[in-house]
């Protein structure tokens, strides 16, 4: 079983920045891909930012220049730095791992860690 903390959310003002942490337990996280998701009151959960085994990163337009996603293999755990916060981006983030198709017959397991909240005060 796969199990995913996350931690680091919290109030901000404009402008200011936030470091958000997920910690994975279990053997998957050295050979998958990562991702942060965020999902604001009334809204769908958007993908923020994903990060693959080898390092690739990709951002969803309304955080690019602002945010960054690495990995930490050693400490099985990725992270969101989020700077220029923006009260838009209130909301609760999600880290998420989708096993891949070297897992064999776990290929599609879908896992999403409680969530923590971001607030934004303008």
């Amino acid at each position: 079983q796969v199990q995913l903390v996350e931690s680091g959310g919290g109030l901000v003002q404009t402008g200011g920045s936030l470091r958000l942490s997920c910690a994975a337990s279990g053997s998957i996280f050295r050979s998958n891909a990562m991702a942060w998701y965020r999902q604001a009151p009334g809204k769908q959960r958007e993908l923020v930012a994903s990060i693959t085994s080898g390092g690739k990163t990709n951002y969803a337009d309304s955080v690019k220049g602002r945010c960054t996603i690495s990995r930490d293999n050693a400490r099985n755990t990725v992270y969101l730095q989020m700077n220029s916060l923006k009260p838009e981006d209130t909301a609760v983030y999600y880290c998420n791992t989708i096993l891949g198709a070297g897992f064999g017959e776990r290929y599609g397991e879908t896992y999403w860690g409680q969530g923590t909240q971001v607030t934004v005060s303008s």
